[in-house]
């Protein structure tokens, strides 16, 4: 098989049910891809522990012959979205160290389908701009132009999913 990351996320959704690939194994694929596209600055936090823990919990899963809408397929989450436990910042120094004690409705439905997250994603700073140059962490760089930003509030999920970090993400 190819490298799981170039597989389209219906593809890669086909793949880890007919077992050709793990969740663990396309986790792991992109998860080296974020690293090495590090001067895109798409992502605020990444969580490769918690994406491997979650990987492994839904090839337990599709192993059995079960699992939600998405299970196995690695995502990234827009910084917008609380994740329990996990840095949430909205892109704002306000919110440095927050980690919440609850999670979002969005998010509790990707995990109930299966999903996996990858790291929360740079974004406009609480969303409120049209570039994506607000962030305190600074602008997401465009992957197909580094000297231009992808524009939008969700920069960072437009990067992680043209740049191939992510099959899909929240917006």
């Amino acid at each position: 098989m190819t490298n799981p990351a170039d597989l389209t996320l219906a593809e890669l959704r086909d793949a880890l049910k007919k077992k050709e690939v793990t969740s663990l194994e396309a986790t792991d694929a992109y998860l080296d891809r974020i690293e090495k596209a590090k001067a895109l600055n798409a992502f605020i936090t990444v969580t490769p522990e918690k994406a491997r823990d979650m990987a492994k919990a839904s090839d337990a899963q599709l192993a059995k012959g079960e699992g939600g809408a998405l299970e196995g397929v690695p995502l990234g989450i827009k910084d917008l979205f609380c994740v329990e436990g996990v840095l949430t910042t909205a892109a704002s120094h306000i919110l440095d160290g927050f980690h919440p004690r609850y999670e979002s409705t969005v998010t509790s439905q990707l995990w109930c389908d299966g999903a996996v997250m990858l790291g929360k994603l740079n974004m406009d700073e609480f969303a409120m701009g049209s570039s994506n140059e607000t962030s305190w962490y600074g602008p997401v760089r465009n992957p197909w132009d580094r000297d231009t930003v992808p524009g939008g509030s969700s920069g960072g999920s437009a990067a992680v999913v043209a740049a191939r970090l992510a099959p899909a993400a929240t917006g």
